[in-house]
């Protein structure tokens, strides 16, 4: 039974040093996307580029193994589109970055919207308010990014991304160094 269990710590040991360490690059990723937004946003509008160009890819492939002629059409319009919103956004990435800061305002609306009708549909229920609050705040991040449209693309994908990967980072290392403590003490 030693042997069995000798592996199996040695690999959990491994598994928490690696998580460790990709946590600290995942915090000084953050790091600078956040100082250089910009570059992060650009390196945001190409990943998305790539994405889509995958995805056109696959639904052409789709179409190519589809036997129905209305799902073939489908498949191939729409991997058409998605292939040529794909190489558009790697080849002009200001755009995309552009066309991209625009969209997360219309979502952060929508979603500031939505929060603060969530709010007053549980307004009676404890903490109700933080709701409303998340909701304004939302609402008001999604009106400085549209009212200073286009020159937010300079900083708005970019600063979120990179508080979007310094928390992860954080709560990764947390866990990573909780993880620790507790193979410190079996």
């Amino acid at each position: 039974m030693g042997d069995v269990a000798n592996p199996v710590a040695s690999l959990i040991r491994t598994t928490v040093s690696w998580s460790f360490f990709l946590s600290i690059l995942l915090i000084l990723a953050g790091f600078f996307t956040l100082m250089l937004p910009f570059i992060g946003g650009i390196g945001v509008a190409i990943f998305v580029g790539w994405a889509l160009i995958v995805s056109g890819v696959t639904h052409l492939v789709l179409a190519w193994k589809s036997h129905v002629t209305g799902h073939r059409i489908w498949e191939f319009l729409v991997g058409l589109a998605y292939l040529v919103a794909g190489i558009y956004m790697i080849l002009h990435p200001l755009s995309g970055l552009a066309s991209l800061t625009l969209l997360l305002a219309f979502y952060l609306f929508f979603e500031g919207i939505f929060e603060v009708i969530a709010f007053f549909q549980i307004r009676p229920r404890h903490g109700a308010v933080w709701l409303l609050v998340d909701g304004a705040i939302t609402l008001l991040l999604a009106w400085m990014i549209w009212r200073h449209w286009p020159s937010s693309s300079l900083w708005a994908i970019g600063t979120l991304v990179g508080i979007s990967m310094l928390f992860s980072g954080f709560s990764r290392l947390m866990l990573a160094l909780s993880a620790k403590r507790v193979l410190r003490t079996v």
